[in-house]
């Protein structure tokens, strides 16, 4: 028995901190004493500094493998005569290495921290039952070991394979079948350097967040977060596999319980390109007294993969179906809420599940493809065109439909036109298109009361006037209200709506929301 345990030992995670929600603390009587950090004795901590190096290395080696094989072969290194000598080197390395794993393991073992740990996780994996995965909540460690919380397969969905979730594809150009073929060949090259671009610098630039240098200097920030979500907020760490086979991290925060309204509505947050839950925009929410689950993009923080598009859906179809099937919470109750390029995910799941209470944007675009440009050579426009429609085609508005220094500038703002021009197209025509930018046009709030009480817009006519539509036709989008109405009237209506659908907060891009800017959306 002691001999498998110091296997466990060596074979074990990293623990990083031990947590202590507000329950426990307050039935131990512990209440000062949140949680701490996972202190390794003297031997632990030394072998754990040399694997650590070791790791590292190894990462170096493996992506500097193709100059460091050229520059071998150039010197001549790369032959049976020295290749026996290197393989014997690369084998004592190796098992030294793995000496000092085991002394690690010993380390493990003589930490009674540690001990507990290890023997509460092995009967989680085994025994899954409420008890079982609360202690093993209370520790930080690896995620890959986390056991699984939740798998897209305990859904009966005959829609969702492994293929993965819908998603809307641009519509292909009509040729005829020679010129297609002919096409393809003289498009070849620009579609293996999209390819190559997209899997490498492309899908970095877009989401940095999952360049793991860049976490890695995070860790200790995201740590710190993680830590006042359970420890605070009595938060719930769970993991979730999505159909593609990537792991979730997510985290849940249940405020039913306080007795407030806002409570019993969840708000699901979707990070920007370079956040996380741990210190994301879940903290808006969080201060208004909703209950919130947060979850980190593939490759983000503990979730595995790689955030293309597809990964993405997925991974928020999963989110949802917990949401839903585990958590206990209805499509009417929850509350999407997504920050920049999370507007992504957030576009997709309203065009999926359209019965899901409310969307909220912040700081969002309708399409990436108009951002992409403006930031390289207009000599890349035909590949960039082509790498984002093919890789990374986060178009936004065109899910929304279907379910700088000048603010004019401002993609949220064409989000907005888009949006307003399919649901209300006899309003917004070129003239109410023209007043509504206008309003948009505003440099501050002073600014935007005064184009909206010069055109006299009276808000409860326009209630009155929609309401009366509504309640005469009570139809999906698009409406055909305005179409009878005086230009006058089309010009109250858009700016009444434009107000309705969007606030302006001044800010910067990356200035988390406050809670008292934090709505319910508005309803008619």
């Amino acid at each position: 028995m002691a001999g498998w345990m110091w296997l466990r030992c060596v074979l074990g995670p990293h623990l990083q901190r031990i947590h202590r929600s507000p329950e426990q603390s307050r039935t131990d009587g512990r209440a000062g004493r949140r949680g701490w950090s996972y202190q390794p004795r003297t031997l632990e901590k030394h072998t754990d500094s040399i694997l650590g190096w070791a790791s590292a290395l190894w990462s170096l080696s493996y992506y500097s493998s193709p100059l460091l094989l050229c520059y071998l072969y150039r010197k001549g290194y790369i032959c049976s005569s020295k290749l026996v000598p290197v393989s014997q080197y690369l084998g004592t390395v190796l098992v030294c290495l793995l000496g000092v794993a085991c002394l690690r393991g010993w380390g493990r073992w003589k930490n009674l921290e540690y001990l507990q740990f290890i023997s509460i996780l092995e009967a989680t994996k085994k025994n899954h039952t409420p008890e079982n995965k609360k202690r093993v909540r209370c520790y930080d460690f690896d995620f890959s070991y986390w056991p699984f919380d939740f798998s897209w397969t305990e859904v009966n969905n005959p829609k969702l394979s492994k293929a993965g979730v819908s998603l809307l594809k641009p519509e292909p150009r009509l040729r005829g079948a020679a010129d297609s073929v002919l096409n393809s060949v003289r498009t070849l090259p620009c579609q293996i350097i999209s390819f190559l671009v997209a899997h490498s610098f492309g899908r970095r630039m877009l989401y940095p967040g999952s360049v793991g240098l860049l976490q890695k200097a995070m860790r200790p920030m995201l740590q710190q977060g993680q830590a006042r979500l359970i420890e605070e907020f009595d938060g719930q760490r769970n993991k979730l596999v999505a159909c593609d086979g990537n792991e979730i991290d997510t985290m849940f925060v249940d405020r039913r319980r306080d007795g407030g309204e806002t409570g019993q509505t969840l708000v699901i947050c979707c990070e920007g390109n370079a956040g996380f839950y741990e210190v994301g925009c879940m903290n808006t929410p969080l201060e208004g007294g909703y209950s919130v689950l947060g979850w980190n993009h593939p490759g983000f923080g503990g979730s595995t993969g790689v955030p293309f598009p597809q990964n993405e859906a997925n991974a928020m179809d999963v989110v949802i179906q917990f949401a839903i099937h585990r958590l206990g919470f209805q499509l009417s109750d929850i509350v999407i809420y997504a920050w920049s390029i999370g507007g992504f995910t957030a576009s997709w799941a309203v065009m999926s599940y359209p019965e899901i209470q409310s969307l909220v944007l912040d700081a969002s675009f309708d399409d990436l493809l108009p951002l992409a440009l403006k930031v390289m050579p207009d000599s890349w426009r035909p590949l960039v065109q082509y790498t984002v429609r093919q890789y990374m085609n986060l178009n936004n508005a065109e899910q929304l439909l279907k379910g700088p220094e000048d603010v004019m500038s401002n993609r949220g703002n064409d989000l907005l036109l888009k949006l307003l021009q399919f649901r209300y197209p006899k309003i917004m025509t070129d003239e109410g298109i023209r007043v509504v930018r206008q309003w948009l046009g505003s440099f501050n709030h002073l600014e935007e009361a005064s184009v909206y009480s010069g055109y006299e817009v009276d808000d409860d006519w326009c209630v009155s006037v929609l309401q009366s539509y509504q309640a005469e036709r009570d139809v999906l989008f698009p409406w055909s209200v305005g179409e009878d109405m005086t230009l006058e009237g089309r010009r109250q209506l858009a700016l009444f709506l434009a107000r309705k659908y969007m606030r302006n907060f001044e800010t910067t891009h990356c200035t988390p929301l406050p809670a008292s800017e934090f709505h319910s959306p508005w309803r008619l």
